[in-house]
């Protein structure tokens, strides 16, 4: 009996010799990744200090981008939360329970409360991210029925048309267009805090409209027209790309959005009237033919 109580002292003493020695090691490994965290914090710019608040996203610059962007935020909570939830609950766990022998454990068929947990936590987790997704989703394809500004978009391979519905604006009086080639990005002009609507077509292929800071995109579908409305908030100029991979030349399908002011958007306007380009263009006519030269022409 004596001999095992000394065997069992001797167990402990080494089980905590082996603890205050695990410490040791990893307190300054600890204090140098804080210290570096801190360093690499305090190092940062403004701007990457903003983004990584963001999560990777670029600056907000529509009126809908909010509601994606608290969204976005949301989910990273919602799945950091779960994480640490699980990962607190395993470690104290194997913190509680553990032993100094190699005995077996009591073993149980089931645990009924357990198992309930696990089953329902679940459905409530996904109800709670369904239902803020709705509202996301409802708040950013809100439509309103009469847009202050219509812009007409095709997508084509492999490039972009930019139709301007301005005839019923005084300033300008004529709509008027704009179209890229695969060895000419096209730039998109459009007024800042006016409501805008594109209506996005395609002559050959999908493609899909996307603008990164504006946080959505859409599918561009021949035979179909779909429609986004949006507000731009900060004037600047933004990048505006393909984001559905449509063959050879999908890398080309890039544009250039510059929000504007509104004098501005309609002094471009003008400009494309005395380029003489009026009337609208719908793309090539024979957009899945096969290209005759290096440049496709867009009308």
């Amino acid at each position: 009996m004596g001999s095992r109580t000394e065997r069992s002292a001797v167990n402990d003493m080494t089980v905590r010799a082996a603890r205050r020695r695990f410490r040791s090691r990893v307190r300054p490994g600890l204090l140098a990744l804080s210290m570096f965290g801190l360093l690499f914090l305090t190092g940062c710019s403004p701007e990457l200090v903003a983004q990584m608040k963001r999560l990777g996203f670029p600056p907000p610059a529509s009126d809908r981008s909010p509601y994606i962007l608290n969204l976005w935020i949301g989910s990273w909570i919602a799945a950091f939360a779960v994480g640490f939830i699980m990962w607190g609950v395993i470690l104290w766990a194997a913190n509680r329970y553990k032993t100094k022998h190699a005995k077996m454990p009591p073993q149980n068929r089931y645990n009924l409360p357990m198992e309930i947990f696990y089953t329902v936590a679940p459905f409530i987790i996904i109800a709670v991210l369904f239902y803020y997704t709705v509202l996301a989703q409802n708040a950013v394809t809100a439509k309103a029925p009469n847009p202050e500004v219509t812009i007409d978009v095709v997508g084509q391979k492999w490039s972009w048309t930019f139709n301007y519905k301005a005839a019923d604006n005084p300033a300008v009086g004529q709509d008027v267009w704009e179209a890229g080639t695969i060895n000419k990005t096209p730039d998109l002009y459009i007024p800042v805090n006016k409501l805008i609507q594109f209506n996005l077509t395609s002559p050959d292929v999908i493609h899909s409209f996307w603008v990164p800071s504006f946080y959505e995109k859409l599918d561009v579908i021949p035979g179909r027209v779909n429609s986004l409305q949006l507000r731009p908030t900060t004037e600047g100029v933004l990048a505006g790309k393909c984001a559905e991979l449509c063959g050879t030349y999908h890398s080309a399908m890039l544009f250039n959005v510059h929000v504007v002011s509104e004098n501005e958007y309609n002094n471009y306007l003008k400009s494309l009237v005395a380029k003489g380009q009026i009337g609208e263009a719908k793309g090539p006519a024979q957009a899945n033919a096969p290209a005759r030269s290096s440049e496709e022409g867009t009308r």
